[in-house]
């Protein structure tokens, strides 16, 4: 839940620099340099604060990689046991599925289906 309101909270600002962005354009169509200024700095402020979220939110990701990575077994999950997810999960204890398009996926740098357990599976 925190990594929702994390990425809504980077979208919110991101859509206000870009708000910011068009504003400016339309500043300097028009030659109003204290404004100009003062848009600016609100850049600024706005760019380090999605860049402290986006860091944050890599910080998250990677403590759980690294869990995720030094759990001794892992494998891809195959086809049949992707379409039986439930029956898997039952016979494995505390397995971990990530998908590759996911962020957390895409961080690690898997290409398929990939599970995680403490167990042989």
């Amino acid at each position: 839940m925190k990594q929702q309101a994390q990425a809504a909270e980077i979208k919110r600002l991101s859509d206000k620099l870009d708000a910011l962005n068009r504003k400016e354009k339309d500043i300097i169509t028009k030659g109003l340099d204290a404004d100009l200024s003062e848009i600016e700095a609100q850049k600024v402020v706005l760019q380090t604060e999605i860049e402290r979220l986006r860091q944050e939110k890599s910080k998250v990701l990677s403590a759980k990689a690294q869990k995720l990575q030094k759990l001794p077994f892992n494998r891809p999950v195959t086809k049949a046991e992707q379409a039986d997810m439930g029956a898997l999960k039952k016979t494995v204890k505390g397995l971990e599925v990530v998908h590759p398009m996911t962020a957390l996926g895409r961080e690690m740098g898997i290409k398929e289906v990939t599970g995680f357990a403490r167990s042989k599976f």
